[in-house]
């Protein structure tokens, strides 16, 4: 393991928490659940089956600003990642977006106004558009790796063809933000409009980030694991 990496095996998991809150949702699509006690983080790996170094390459590339993470290829499980990635996907689609859209219906009455029928109608759009992503990536990249994991490269695709056309979801967010802030419906109850807002900017961040990993950690150790295969073959 590197030692000039943040966050390390032998540290307690709850400094690492309370250091940074956000790696709480790493930590929940790894499976890793709270009740950690003053175990340390390799400790709660272990306990719950978790490849810890897989972990802390996630954590430590996202706490340091998603800028370091050269000469780790080999040492990623990519089980272990793809079961992080899939985690995420089901947050975002069956947990953060359903939450935020019945938050925006409470706040705004879109029977009245066509500004909040706009809201909705381009949240809804833009939830069918994470979705259709995702389910790309779920029923062509992932169903792709895991033959690459049993050994096998089909001939008819490449993790390039995913890295060329990944397009950054989380920035489409950006024009739902500004409909809000500046053309706020009529009669919204605010304070729940502020609480939709403010989950539509960590929502944005979130999938910012989880692009990042899937770009920056995932599409690498793919290149690295279809070369291999490739070379095996020849």
């Amino acid at each position: 393991m590197d030692n000039l990496q943040k966050y390390k095996p032998a540290d307690k998991m709850i400094d690492l928490i309370s250091d940074n809150y956000s790696l709480l949702q790493v930590m929940s699509r790894f499976g890793l659940p709270l009740g950690f006690g003053d175990k340390t983080v390799k400790e709660v790996c272990e306990l719950n089956g978790v490849d810890c170094r897989t972990f802390l390459i996630v954590v430590n590339f996202m706490a340091e600003g998603f800028s370091r993470l050269d000469g780790y290829k080999d040492d990623i499980s990519i089980p272990a990642l793809i079961d992080y990635l899939r985690q995420a996907h089901i947050y975002f689609l069956d947990f953060s977006l359903p939450a935020i859209r019945r938050k925006l219906i409470e706040a705004i009455d879109c029977s009245q106004n066509d500004v909040a029928f706009l809201i909705l109608k381009f949240f809804d759009e833009y939830t069918r558009e994470v979705r259709k992503h995702m389910d790309y990536e779920e029923k062509t990249v992932f169903k792709y790796v895991d033959s690459l994991i049993k050994g096998v490269a089909p001939k008819n695709y490449q993790i390039s063809t995913f890295s060329k056309h990944h397009d950054q979801v989380g920035e489409k967010l950006t024009e739902l933000k500004n409909i809000i802030i500046k053309y706020c419906p009529a009669k919204a109850n605010e304070n729940l409009l502020n609480a939709a807002l403010f989950d539509i900017y960590a929502c944005e961040a979130g999938l910012e980030s989880h692009c990042k990993v899937e770009d920056y950690i995932f599409v690498p150790a793919i290149l690295n694991l279809e070369r291999r295969i490739r070379e095996n073959e020849k």
